[in-house]
Formats: structure tokens, sequence, C-alpha cells
């Protein structure tokens, strides 16, 4: 059973109270009054899966960094260096599950942003032929680094390249100026689990959104200042933008990102270093994602 509270969230009572917590629309939050607790069965959100405490938290602080990416203005700002990053993802994307984007979800993911950028169509084109073998050309590698940043802050940094020694050189430029230090394998990325996520401008009626995206399979929808933060299993993630899409709601981003399943709040002083160590690492070429476990 679900307890729901007057502030819009439910909390799993076989849980403690309020570690489990999910946006109740307005729909429902109509019916509370005179600060009384109305329990509903589980069926109303009968998609969700458990999760686990203090999901809403870390989500938020995930979601909070990337406000703040698109506040100051980093994404892409280089447009060579922007087209290069989305090449490589949309050939990655084309070698491991081939060049139909209705079969292939981060295919088409890929294709759409490279659209969203103004990506030249020959560009796309010859990406998705380097990806399955078409067209001969360098050969791009996923590679996954692991660091440890100011105040202790774990991060990881996700890259798509074509020459390790180029992109470790570039990290380790970006390390002595705004702090970080290589750690060893599976040292920092334990910390973190693969999530779908979505943003989306929140419109007129978010009840229908956070609703249609929680029918769907969401396993969290939050709401900040107009812009609503939606989280997926992985392979719910294409199921859940189009049912999002589908009401007619704006989707300003949908990836697979990396999420903390704990977080860190750091010091004022940390607050500033990490905020710039991870702009630095975001505008490199060769790095596709970049997340820490810093509560912003």
């Amino acid at each position: 059973m679900l307890d729901v509270y007057n502030d819009g969230t439910l909390a799993d009572r076989f849980n403690n109270a309020r570690t489990f917590k999910y946006r109740v629309p307005s729909s429902l939050t109509e019916r509370i009054k005179n600060d009384k607790i109305i329990t509903f069965s589980f069926d109303i959100f009968r998609n969700s899966p458990t999760t686990t405490p203090d999901y809403g938290v870390r989500m938020s602080g995930h979601s909070k960094w990337s406000q703040i990416k698109r506040q100051k203005g980093i994404a892409d700002v280089k447009k060579g260096a922007a087209f290069t990053r989305l090449a490589n993802t949309i050939t990655i994307a084309a070698r491991e599950g081939g060049k139909d984007p209705s079969m292939n979800f981060r295919l088409r993911l890929a294709i759409e942003k490279a659209r969203e950028d103004n990506m030249p169509k020959d560009n796309v084109e010859r990406a998705i032929k380097r990806g399955v073998g078409e067209l001969a050309d360098r050969t791009i590698e996923t590679v996954t680094y692991e660091v440890y940043g100011p105040g202790g802050v774990a991060v990881v940094i996700e890259t798509l390249t074509d020459s390790r020694n180029r992109t470790v050189g570039e990290l380790r430029l970006v390390f002595n100026k705004h702090g970080g230090t290589l750690a060893s394998v599976n040292s920092v990325l334990w910390m973190f689990e693969r999530r779908g996520f979505l943003e989306v401008t929140a419109g007129t009626d978010k009840d229908a959104i956070e609703l249609a995206a929680i029918d769907a399979g969401a396993i969290d929808v939050t709401d900040d200042a107009g812009t609503i933060a939606i989280y997926t299993e992985p392979s719910a993630l294409q199921k859940v933008r189009d049912a999002v899409a589908a009401t007619g709601a704006t989707i300003i981003s949908a990836e697979l990102s990396l999420v903390p399943t704990t977080t860190i709040t750091p010091s004022p002083e940390d607050r500033e270093k990490i905020q710039n160590l991870l702009l630095a690492l975001e505008d490199l070429q060769d790095v596709t994602n970049v997340s820490s476990n810093a509560e912003f």
C-alpha cells in the first residue's frame, strides 16, 4: 500500500516512511482534506517497480545538474566539436544495433539529436555507414574513465575516441586545472546505475504527462520550475518517451544516463570547484557524458 501526503508525494508503507516518493496528480491530492492521510492501492501505479530509499533525492541531483548545464550553455558550444561528438555517437549506435533507426532506438535518439543541432544530413549518413562497415575509416571505441574530484566527489566520464592517448592527455589537462585524479577500475562506477532519462517541458497539463510516463513504466517523475524529469529502466526509455510524446509534451532530451545510487552534498567551496570541473569535462570533444554523485 502507498500513503498519500499533503505535499503531493507517496510513501511505501513497507519501507521506511516517505522513502518511496512519487508526485501525485492534483486529481488525487484534491481529495486530501484537513491534513488527513488517505491510503490508495499500489494498483494506482500498476507498472511502477520497487525503488530504493532516497531515490527521489538522488534523481533530483542528477536532473538539477542537467539544468545547470543548459543554463550555462556549455552543451555543444563548439559546432565542430559537437558534430564530431554526434557523428561518433551515431557510429557506435549503428555498429551495436544496426543502421535502421526504426529497429535501433539508440540510433534513432542520436539522429534526432543531430537534427536538432543542425548537423548536415550527409554527415549523419556517413556516420551510419562507418558504424555498419560500409565506409573504411578510423576505429571509434567506447572508453569509460573513473575519477575522484574535489571534496572526494565520484565522477564517471564516458567517451568515444579514436585515440586513447589523446583523450587521456586532454583529461589530465582538465584535472591539473580544476582538480581530479584518475581512479582504478570500478572504484567509482559501482556507485552508479544506468537509467533512461527524459527532460520534458511541462506545458499546461502536467498531470497527463506524469500519468502517461508512470503508466508506461517510469520509475521516478519530478517537476522543477516547469521542467519535468523522468527516469526509467534503460529498456523502458523508448516506451516512456513515446507515451509522453503522445500527450503533446515537448521533449527537451531523451538519453541513457548514469545516476548515482547515493549522493554527497559538497561544501560551498568544493561545489564551485566541482561544477567547474564537470563543465570543463563536458566541453571536451571526446566526452559524451559526465556523471557525478554531487548533490547541487
